[in-house]
């Protein structure tokens, strides 16, 4: 189960607001974990005739678990050097940590393409790879360049491909600047 390091939403307090709305029935638990629609709906039925209330006491320990998730999503997708402009309503969550992941995931697939080529990789190659336009790969491998971990080289096809040093077979046959 996902714990972020500086949790928002706080079980004990989850659990007290459950306690206090009487036993779940008014949903002061679910406003909390901003779930505002079924909590208006929980205060409106008295917790769905109580079954809702007693489903909440079983699940709610995951309840805070995802509510945490989503603010994580949210402070990852605010940081400054993401460009991406996303909606913040935690309902378009599951998108933005997709995008979050991906980047990740670009990275990995970059190196393990890099150790299989013997330090080359192209755009081409990398797009296929991740599953990502040509765009996306030449600004994640040029991202890994500017960073200083690869090198744009000219393989002596006239192809641009980015070398990975530390990955590299000393018999490549590219051409020298």
């Amino acid at each position: 189960m996902f714990i972020p390091e500086d949790p928002v939403y706080n079980l004990f307090i989850a659990y007290m607001l459950w306690f206090i709305s009487g036993f779940g029935a008014l949903g002061f638990h679910r406003f909390y974990l901003g779930k505002i629609p079924t909590g208006i709906l929980w205060m409106c039925t008295g917790g769905l005739g109580m079954f809702g209330a007693v489903y909440d006491f079983f699940t709610l320990p995951r309840q805070v678990a995802e509510a945490n998730l989503r603010e994580e999503i949210r402070n990852a997708v605010r940081e400054p050097h993401n460009h991406t402009r996303l909606n913040n309503n935690w309902r378009y969550a599951e998108d933005a940590q997709a995008r979050v992941l991906s980047t990740e995931s670009t990275e990995r697939t970059i190196l393990r393409l890099a150790k299989q080529n013997k330090g080359i990789v192209s755009a081409s190659e990398l797009a296929l790879e991740a599953g990502i336009s040509i765009e996306e790969a030449k600004k994640a491998l040029e991202k890994l360049v500017d960073q200083g971990h690869a090198e744009l080289r000219v393989r002596k096809s006239g192809t641009l491909v980015y070398t990975f040093p530390e990955f590299m077979d000393t018999d490549s046959p590219l051409e020298d600047f």
